[in-house]
């Protein structure tokens, strides 16, 4: 069983929506989650799996949710070596700056040494209406890794 904190980077709320059926697969293969909406670098244990289902807003930011916690990456530089984590990343190809804000998270973390445990998935809702299908697919490629 494995322990898995999932940080959610969400506008609309579709990143929410796929964060929730993420946490309901992982319980249902038995493993333990907690959402976090607005994390914080004290709430996470750095030794669990940070699965981060984050949208991209505006100019390639981060949502406002979970903006803070990039810049309290930056301002602590905290030493996450016995991190792993997961981005899945949803956004809309019709803008330039697709995916780019969970970009930003996972070269911060690596910065701060956290590994990363699997490929991203970058969800486009252009071609895919329904962001939590790509995602449970992409979470069965990997979740026997757990």
């Amino acid at each position: 069983m494995a322990k898995i904190e999932i940080l959610i980077g969400t506008t609309l709320g579709n990143a929410e929506y796929v964060a929730d059926e993420l946490a309901a697969k992982l319980v249902e293969l038995g493993h333990e989650n907690q959402l976090h909406m607005t994390p914080k670098l004290a709430d996470l244990n750095p030794k669990s799996l940070w699965l981060i289902v984050s949208s991209t807003h505006g100019a390639g930011d981060l949502p406002d949710n979970i903006a803070p916690f990039l810049s309290e990456i930056f301002a602590k530089n905290p030493d996450l070596t016995e991190t792993k984590f997961a981005i899945c990343a949803i956004g809309d190809s019709s803008y330039d700056t697709f995916c780019e804000g969970p970009e930003k998270l996972a070269q911060a973390l690596q910065d701060c040494g956290a590994q990363v445990y699997v490929d991203k998935i970058q969800i486009d809702v252009q071609y895919d209406p329904t962001p939590e299908d790509p995602a449970l697919t992409w979470l069965s490629q990997w979740q026997d890794q757990l």
